[in-house]
């Protein structure tokens, strides 16, 4: 499974109304549940903010990847946001996020829960598509930078 496979197009929200932690993660799980019908936005929420209590899910760089399991989805799915002007996501390196993937996997999908969130770190840990992603000028755009870090021989699922 490539992140094409998993990421739609209109789970991408361009610019982030949120202007807090809080508000970032109700935004992020509002559009996946509008577009996903096995997601209830209330149950994702509280996934979400229980394992912000475990440790803050912003990893530096201007990057957070919050992320939980949920009863009821089948396959890992993505939402993706982005703040140009940052905003305090009590990230590890202290800095302003700017970029925000939110990863949902199945309840009982220990494994894939783990790689997915490995590789999208991999991913993100790229300073020259950090910027792309920053830059990039609509959903479409951000929406193909996305899609277009997956090389071409690896999956996210072997």
């Amino acid at each position: 499974m490539k992140l094409v496979d998993i990421i739609d197009k209109n789970n991408i929200i361009p610019e982030l109304q949120a202007r807090d932690k809080k508000g970032v993660i109700e935004e992020l799980a509002k559009v996946m549940s509008l577009h996903e019908p096995l997601i209830k936005e209330s149950a994702l929420v509280k996934v979400l903010f229980e394992r912000e209590r475990l440790g803050s899910t912003g990893i530096g760089d201007g990057v957070a990847i919050p992320h939980g399991k949920l009863t009821g989805v089948n396959n890992p799915v993505i939402s993706f946001g982005r703040s140009r002007e940052g905003l305090d996501f009590d990230s590890m390196d202290g800095q302003p996020t700017y970029l925000f993937l939110l990863l949902v996997a199945p309840a009982n999908s220990s494994g894939i829960h783990l790689q997915v969130l490995a590789k999208i770190a991999k991913i993100l840990k790229n300073g020259t598509l950090r910027s792309k992603l920053i830059e990039a000028k609509s959903r479409e755009e951000l929406y193909q930078i996305l899609i277009q870090t997956d090389d071409e021989s690896s999956s996210l699922l072997r």
